[in-house]
């Protein structure tokens, strides 16, 4: 065997490795607590229906992914700071404002997920959102970027608990194909407002963000675009197909029986009678990974656009005396989300419909900028 052969294939390999990332967490990271309860409702009222606005939802969510990662390895910067550089400040200040508020409604969502998928196992808010704010925060503002990287890719691989709690709802797949693939419409409004939802909660104004400084902080140079390609491709794919098994749970189990939802853990429940405990605590687990995971992010791409658009410090790798802006904005959105959540009667679905619309009303100025 020729060694000297195989030593540029290991190499090519390292390579592929040490790029792959910022794409895959961020398209996973979108599956969050917002997203899993919209795919849920759509399962459980519209059945397998909805299925087919997956497919034009994954294509625009690759061409836009892909030309944001494109701007984050050619320029090295952030999104907010490029906004900044040719849109001047006051416009960029207006935005990040927006932003802001919807972030902090979207990070209250997810830690309001994190308490409901736990309260299915009996375990109280009180003791564990203290809980998973602190694991975020510590992860986060004591961890560096490579080490938060690889905790996020291991936490993806738990998505999987959708593809199997699909399966095990037992579903038929000669309606599932068909309902992917000849698209049906209703002229009902509950109808348009889901598929409308489903692909707002799928591409939102954070992930552009997030993507484009999570590159430039990595440092991936354009020699390398290529693999931060198929980076971004594999994780706009993983995303939906998710998003497709949580639909078919929800439509198998739960419409044929007429159970309408309106939360995430609610089909968690709901599924014990139909899917088996299994597949109940599959959902549920899958639910509390999602939340967590989206309450790490959300908050840090909410704290890496306003400082670039600020000229501040920012970066996971930085301590709180080199980017004390970065890290405290990072941390206060930890603690006030999470207090909201422990308030008793809190308005929370009123701030996660108030933080979607937010997001819904400034995305299309985003793609605008970015473009």
């Amino acid at each position: 065997m020729n060694l000297t052969k195989l030593i540029p294939s290991w190499r090519k390999v390292v390579i592929l490795l040490s790029i792959l990332g910022p794409g895959i967490i961020t398209a996973n990271i979108d599956n969050d607590a917002g997203g899993i309860t919209t795919y849920s409702v759509a399962g459980a009222r519209f059945g397998y229906t909805l299925l087919w606005t997956l497919i034009p939802t994954t294509i625009a969510l690759i061409v836009i992914q892909e030309m944001v990662a494109r701007m984050g390895v050619v320029t090295g910067k952030g999104l907010s700071d490029l906004i900044r550089e040719h849109y001047g400040v006051r416009v960029t200040v207006f935005m990040m404002i927006v932003l802001l508020v919807a972030n902090f409604g979207t990070t209250i969502a997810e830690f309001a997920g994190l308490a409901a998928s736990m309260e299915v196992f009996g375990i109280s808010k009180y003791l564990i959102v203290p809980l998973g704010a602190f694991l975020v925060w510590i992860l986060v503002t004591k961890g560096s970027y490579r080490v938060v990287e690889r905790v996020l890719l291991a936490a993806c691989l738990l998505y999987l608990g959708y593809i199997f709690s699909g399966f095990m709802s037992g579903p038929d797949w000669g309606e599932v194909f068909k309902s992917t693939f000849v698209p049906t419409f209703k002229w009902d409004s509950e109808f348009i407002m889901l598929t409308i939802a489903i692909i707002g909660t799928t591409i939102t104004p954070w992930m552009q963000f997030y993507l484009q400084s999570s590159i430039a902080e990595k440092g991936i140079n354009k020699e390398n675009y290529k693999v931060s390609k198929l980076d971004v491709i594999v994780g706009c794919l993983m995303t939906d197909i998710i998003a497709f098994f949580i639909i078919i749970t929800c439509a198998t189990t739960l419409f044929p029986h007429g159970i309408k939802i309106h939360e995430a853990h609610e089909a968690a429940t709901a599924l014990r009678p139909f899917a088996g405990a299994y597949a109940s605590a599959l959902f549920a687990l899958s639910l509390a990974n999602a939340s967590f995971l989206g309450a790490i992010i959300v908050p840090l791409s909410t704290a890496y656009y306003i400082c670039e658009a600020m000229g501040w410090e920012a970066g996971v790798s930085k301590t709180f005396k080199e980017a004390p802006q970065f890290m405290w904005i990072y941390t206060a959105l930890i603690v006030i989300s999470a207090l909201v959540v422990l308030i008793p009667n809190a308005p929370l679905v009123l701030l996660m419909i108030l933080s979607s619309l937010l997001n819904g009303i400034l995305l299309p100025f985003v793609l605008i900028f970015a473009l």
